[in-house]
């Protein structure tokens, strides 16, 4: 048996043409619900700690658990969180046995901020889903503690992740989604694990770069690859990287890592050899989830728009290089994590929509 693949378009609008457009538009300009969370952080086995925003039907961001108000914690000012989680705050989430849940890992340098974060966590919590948006190490605003930081391909944490929801709200129905590097990470760890993760009721993963190789080269090597998209990236990494190099003294090359241009020269110095991989072209290689998809067992929708200035369409898998579980879906249009849709000045509202469709039909 070999997965199934949807051409069905993505309603992209006329007046927003091509993967490029459609993809910045959607970054910066198109429109979407804004939400607020409640952040809990959770020491991980390695000494270090993940930050996870969590929203749901009782949960809110400005009251607690007895009722009052809350007040803005002002250390989480500059990310989508407005308080800190408590203990009480538990017991104001649905207790009925199979309440739909909703575990999103976001993108390279993403957040729960995340314009399509943001997007999909109104999208299911005005239906009363539970959702809770994991970061990566060094993506909720706040540095980790460990000069390692995250990976595409890093099946561990996305392991621990998915044992912490499970383990906070066991009577629910659990569902994963992962929105590009962290989509890959969470299509390899499922494949992976084949059939351990049956308890998850279904995957999406959205605008995945699975060939990372493929798609490693084209933001290194096109000229708008280098110049925007990759100069974007790198702003925040090599900051985020250059306080590491404080912290920890003779570990970095921080020198050589401020002349980095490119993806492979940043992966290369930092990313490969931090987490265990000889050099960029190895991390690419062996983080890539593309050669998990037959082993996949969940439900799971793949979701790459044909255009996507990230991902080559060469690149994409067909049919035959994944299970029967995978569902693939590549439209024509819709760029990278975008997907906007609707008269000017649009909105990407299509996503979450698309998502919750096969949540419910596996179609």
């Amino acid at each position: 048996m070999t997965a199934q693949i949807d051409t069905s378009s993505c309603p992209s609008p006329a007046w927003l043409p091509g993967g490029h457009l459609q993809t910045v538009y959607g970054a910066l300009a198109a429109r979407y619900h804004r939400i607020a969370f409640v952040r809990e952080r959770v020491n991980t086995p390695d000494g270090d700690f993940l930050d996870f925003d969590w929203t749901g039907p009782g949960l809110f961001s400005d009251r607690l658990a007895d009722g009052q108000t809350a007040q803005a914690d002002a250390q989480l000012q500059r990310t989508a969180a407005r308080r800190w989680m408590q203990d009480e705050d538990w017991a104001t989430l649905p207790t009925t046995p199979n309440t739909p849940a909703l575990v999103l890992f976001h993108g390279l340098e993403g957040s729960s901020r995340s314009h399509y974060a943001q997007a999909i966590a109104q999208h299911f919590r005005a239906r009363g889903w539970v959702v809770v948006i994991a970061h990566f190490r060094s993506c909720s605003g706040f540095p980790n503690r460990m000069a390692r930081a995250y990976y595409s391909g890093d099946s561990a944490d996305i392991e621990f992740i998915l044992d912490t929801v499970r383990q906070r709200l066991p009577h629910a129905r659990w569902h994963a989604a992962g929105v590009s590097l962290g989509g890959n990470a969470m299509l390899k760890h499922i494949g992976e694990q084949g059939s351990q993760v049956s308890w998850l009721a279904a995957c999406a993963a959205v605008s995945v770069p699975m060939d990372l190789v493929a798609c490693g080269v084209r933001l290194s090597e096109t000229r708008l690859g280098r110049r925007l998209y990759t100069r974007y990236f790198l702003k925040t990494m090599k900051a985020k990287i250059s306080e590491k190099a404080k912290r920890f003294p003779g570990n970095i090359d921080m020198f050589r890592l401020s002349q980095t241009r490119t993806l492979r020269e940043f992966d290369t110095l930092y990313t490969a050899p931090m987490h265990g991989y000889k050099n960029a072209l190895d991390y690419w290689t062996r983080a890539s989830s593309k050669p998990h998809l037959k082993t996949i067992a969940v439900p799971t929708l793949v979701l790459n728009a044909r255009n996507d200035p990230f991902v080559p369409e060469p690149s994409l898998p067909g049919s035959h290089d994944c299970s029967s579980s995978v569902l693939l879906h590549q439209p024509a249009e819709g760029g990278h994590a975008a997907f906007v849709c609707g008269a000017f000045p649009g909105h990407i509202g299509w996503l979450p929509i698309r998502l919750a469709r096969f949540f419910e039909t596996n179609a």
